[in-house]
């Protein structure tokens, strides 16, 4: 019998709460298989940012080891879609935002090239709004946070991709994404971030500028 055999019948006939439950228990099939149905998933997400070679696979082997790290912390293994999806979009970013920090070199002269003064401002304006934004998230719970992370993705999915993503029936996805966003305007966060003297450029367009995306 096949390792992909054992525990119970072929892996790829498992649930995804199995493989979660089988993989939290040390089975490696199980792992391999959440790695394998989730692959296209993670690659999806990478092409829409347009990274290197070498940059996509560093983020999906940042991925699969946060999962691996986190695994034990998904609520609803039914969730996990969209725990990738929202992991991998993260990441990205954070690899994206990394690239336009690096400093380039004038080969002539080998000094560095200043950044202009206008751009950078723009950019700690925009780095402070991602900041409230993300701390506002947070104080969602899960299920609204990761619809609307899902739904911010350029492009967006469709909702039947976001219900089987997320395993949510398609009627519900609109009603959630509603009462997420009016609890986002709630949030401790957002209202710190609007009350806050500095930074009115931002914070011109009131909720507006704080749009998923």
């Amino acid at each position: 019998m096949s390792s992909r055999e054992q525990r119970g019948g072929p892996y790829h006939e498992r649930t995804t709460s199995q493989l979660v439950s089988g993989a939290l228990a040390g089975d490696e099939g199980s792992w391999s298989e959440i790695v394998h149905r989730h692959t296209a998933l993670v690659m999806s997400r990478v092409r829409q940012f347009r990274l290197t070679p070498q940059q996509a696979e560093d983020v999906a082997q940042t991925v699969w080891l946060n999962l691996l790290e986190h695994l034990g912390d998904l609520r609803e293994p039914e969730a996990l879609p969209g725990w990738i999806a929202t992991a991998t979009r993260h990441e990205c970013i954070r690899v994206t935002q990394q690239a336009r920090r690096s400093v380039p070199v004038d080969p002539a002269t080998g000094r560095l090239d200043a950044p202009d003064h206008a751009d950078l401002d723009a950019e700690l304006l925009r780095a402070e709004r991602h900041a409230a934004l993300r701390a506002a998230l947070a104080e969602l719970p899960d299920h609204q946070r990761e619809l609307l992370l899902l739904l911010s993705t350029d492009p967006a999915p469709s909702y039947q991709e976001v219900s089987a993503l997320l395993g949510i029936p398609i009627g519900s996805i609109g009603p959630t994404r509603q009462r997420g966003l009016a609890r986002l305007r709630r949030t401790a966060a957002i209202r710190t971030y609007l009350a806050a003297p500095t930074g009115t450029t931002t914070r011109e367009g009131g909720h507006d500028a704080l749009a998923l995306g």
